[in-house]
């Protein structure tokens, strides 16, 4: 006998973007799938999914569920003044992430260009010396932030790279990425949120600028690929659109890099036993990768909505209802996964994790994001002796609806000489490449 769709107990205490779940979110999802693994969340207004089998199975399923409104489900919330303010750029049309077929495939099709293996070996020279310049940089003061210094930076920059932005540019990128994500959550005051939806606009308006520009005077970059291949395709992608995919393109390509990168270098200092063996054997970079995706789960939550009434884990879903599916509960299964709170870089069927989704919509960067993240690390623990986590912090995590990472960590490393630093050569050099 299926339940009702009645308003749940666990769904009036689930509050993702607020402290303890914000800081820490696992036990309540480990209640979750063991109490309640589907519920009615009266904050979100959403259904959410918590357990690995159906949350494969929803995204699987496309003709019964929707990716539109996929990130932008707070939109239905949005203050009023915040709607106004928007309306001053471009509208925030569904582009890559939030589309269904047959949209979705000439989006999908007009950026994976960037993305394919030909592209990505022609950039690890480029990854590679940016590792060792943003390291330089810092090594000499023994502590730092891995965030702010090195992890965002160096995400950001690639796909700045990438797309043909200057570096200079970047910080402007950073701060872009952190109003849309507010905007796109409609959390926190009013005022801040109006704030933020400006800045949202200016990212448009940057971004349409530079695109005209490539149209007056192409380059070798993709800015320039977009724009010959949106004007090749019938109908002719419109100026919104491209926005829309390039804000989508940007805020994905270096803020789950960032947080992977961090939460990875979090996990390995917290379990030493973990980092000696990767010590031992480099040849464990890309299991632990893997592992840290798994874990740290940077995409924390995706939406769908029901295209028809469905039933799903023994729960009535309403035509029309969205749906949270928490990639992150996913990962720590524990009917999928042994185990499942163990770090552990030698899991032998890591790549079952949902950290990139999974389908049609399966990330598209997935393997710039673990290029990048595997250079990091071999990069950090070839150049950092004795690297560790400062005692007594308390990182504070991003406050988005889909994206979880921290906004900070702080690590010290031995600068007194060059003995230890020679004990990682072993990661260097580019003897494992992908």
């Amino acid at each position: 006998m299926s339940k009702t769709n009645a308003p749940s107990g666990l769904g009036s205490e689930y509050h993702p973007l607020d402290s303890p779940q914000l800081e820490e979110p696992h036990p309540f999802l480990a209640r979750a799938r063991r109490e309640e693994p589907v519920f009615f969340s009266p904050s979100l207004g959403s259904w959410v999914v918590t357990r690995h089998a159906d949350i494969s199975a929803v995204v699987a399923d496309t003709a019964r569920f929707s990716s539109a409104e996929s990130i932008t489900v707070g939109a239905a919330t949005m203050p009023p003044e915040v709607v106004t303010t928007l309306m001053d750029g471009y509208p925030l049309v569904p582009s890559l992430v939030d589309n269904d077929p047959p949209a979705h495939t000439r989006f999908r099709s007009l950026i994976s260009k960037a993305f394919t293996g030909r592209r990505l070996a022609e950039k690890e020279p480029f990854i590679r010396t940016l590792v060792d310049e943003l390291i330089h940089s810092f090594r000499h003061e023994g502590q730092a932030d891995l965030f702010l210094r090195f992890a965002h930076p160096l995400s950001s920059s690639i796909i700045a790279e990438i797309l043909g932005i200057p570096r200079s540019d970047i910080h402007r990128f950073r701060r872009w990425s952190d109003e849309l994500s507010t905007v796109l959550a409609a959390h926190g005051p009013v005022e801040h949120q109006v704030a933020c939806a400006r800045g949202v606009v200016d990212f448009q308006r940057y971004l349409a600028s530079a695109l005209e520009e490539r149209k007056a005077a192409p380059r070798e970059d993709l800015l320039s690929d977009i724009v010959t291949g949106a004007r090749e395709m019938t109908p002719p992608m419109s100026m919104a659109e491209l926005v829309s995919l390039l804000m989508q393109v940007h805020f994905a390509g270096h803020e789950t890099t960032a947080g992977l990168i961090v939460g990875a270098v979090e996990l390995l200092l917290n379990h030493p036993e973990q980092l000696r063996a990767l010590q031992d054997d480099p040849s464990l970079v890309p299991g632990a990768v893997e592992e840290a995706l798994r874990m740290t789960s940077p995409v924390h939550a995706m939406f769908r909505t029901a295209l028809e009434a469905v039933e799903l884990g023994g729960v009535l879903i309403p035509k029309g209802a969205h749906i949270r599916l928490v990639y992150a509960s996913a990962n720590r299964d524990e009917a999928r996964f042994h185990e499942p709170e163990r770090f552990n870089i030698r899991r032998p069927d890591v790549k079952k994790h949902l950290a990139f989704g999974q389908g049609l919509h399966f990330c598209i960067g997935a393997p710039l994001a673990r290029l990048e993240a595997r250079l990091a690390l071999e990069a950090l623990l070839r150049s950092l002796p004795g690297l560790r986590l400062m005692p007594g912090q308390k990182p504070g995590f991003l406050k988005n609806i889909t994206v979880r990472r921290h906004e900070s960590l702080e690590v010290a490393w031995d600068t007194s000489g060059e003995v230890k630093e020679q004990g990682f050569e072993r990661f260097g050099g580019g003897e494992h490449q992908p």
